[in-house]
């Protein structure tokens, strides 16, 4: 008898969302963008959508209200064609919480504050710098760069290492793009990332002196040439955000959100492994690989659950978040 077992990330076709229905939604959340209604890093949380509305209504945290993307040379090629082989078992997360409950401790360590402390961060003209062991180290503006790839959409869970979830449609293109165009020799063995360095616009890095700053992650060559590997430059139809990352931010959904960095400027390949900004301050919380186990858990909390943040739903944390096809033979038996 065969036995067809469903891969841990499907969803089944009864529970998924109508693609007319998604298409309609897409073309309202960037016509309502134009208008200032709608809002959409690295990424965390559990705001309540009654207290997104009280940010629009000047009320909240903030104060305020989050801010629609800017219109920039690339604006136009959002939304990218979705990727049918990502898909999810789970209903997408609501954009209204996604977009005011981010990690970004450049702006600030309260998810609720990010979206409106983030809004000095400047995106154009944005740069990033491919460097070391590289046949054609270059700078490319970031609207070049996305000229260089196709973009597409992918529907990735996300887990925070804090033990909360989300499931995001992310724009952009994979990593093994990037490799293409900077060509790495046999010699790298890590990707080395950082993000911006910049007091005027991210208050903690003139107030928190004390921590690593530049933001820092790394992966190996084996993780940034895998297939789920991604290099983000929108969400939900449309570009980044500054919460979530804009213009440029890095998605590996096996491993834990922290090392998603955000806001990239440097890509450096290396021989020697990278320190990273979580790894540096507290190695014994926040280690170099960092993926998704249930099995270990965090020395504060356990991960053998996972929160969803829109609507509170506790599920089971699976190991490598669903993704153990694409990536277990990364690690041997790990």
């Amino acid at each position: 008898m065969l036995i067809k077992k469903n891969k841990p990330w499907l969803i089944p076709e009864r529970e998924a969302t109508p693609e007319a229905v998604y298409m309609d939604r897409r073309r309202f959340l960037r016509f309502s963008g134009a208008l200032g209604l709608s809002a959409g890093f690295l990424l965390t949380g559990g705001a309540s959508v009654s207290g997104f509305f009280d940010l629009f209504s000047g009320g909240g945290s903030g104060g305020g209200r989050p801010r629609p993307p800017r219109t920039t040379p690339s604006s136009h090629l959002y939304p990218a064609r979705r990727n049918p082989a990502y898909t999810l078992d789970r209903p997408l997360t609501d954009e209204k919480t996604a977009s005011v409950y981010n990690n970004f401790y450049e702006f600030s360590s309260r998810k609720n504050d990010v979206w409106s402390l983030s809004s000095g961060l400047i995106t154009r003209p944005w740069t990033v710098e491919i460097t070391g062991l590289v046949e054609k180290p270059r700078i490319y503006d970031i609207d070049e760069l996305t000229r260089l790839v196709k973009l597409e959409e992918r529907f990735y869970r996300f887990r925070c290492v804090e033990a909360w979830a989300m499931a995001v449609p992310w724009t952009g293109f994979p990593m093994t793009e990037l490799l293409r165009i900077a060509r790495p020799l046999s010699s790298a063995g890590y990707v080395r990332m950082r993000t911006f360095m910049n007091k005027d616009w991210a208050p903690q890095q003139r107030l928190q002196v004390w921590l690593p700053w530049p933001y820092e992650e790394g992966l190996t060559m084996e993780e940034a040439s895998n297939e789920l590997a991604f290099l983000a430059t929108g969400i939900y139809g449309h570009e980044l955000p500054n919460q979530h990352g804009a213009p440029m931010r890095l998605v590996v959904p096996w491993k834990y959100g922290f090392k998603s960095i955000k806001s990239i400027v440097r890509i450096e390949f290396t021989d020697a492994r990278p320190k990273t900004f979580w790894n540096t301050l507290a190695p014994d919380e926040y280690d170099f690989t960092a993926n998704v186990d249930p099995s270990v858990p965090h020395p504060r909390w356990s991960q053998a659950k996972e929160r969803m943040v829109d609507t509170g739903e506790t599920r089971p944390t699976i190991k490598y978040n669903g993704y153990a096809e694409y990536v277990a033979g990364l690690y041997g038996k790990r």
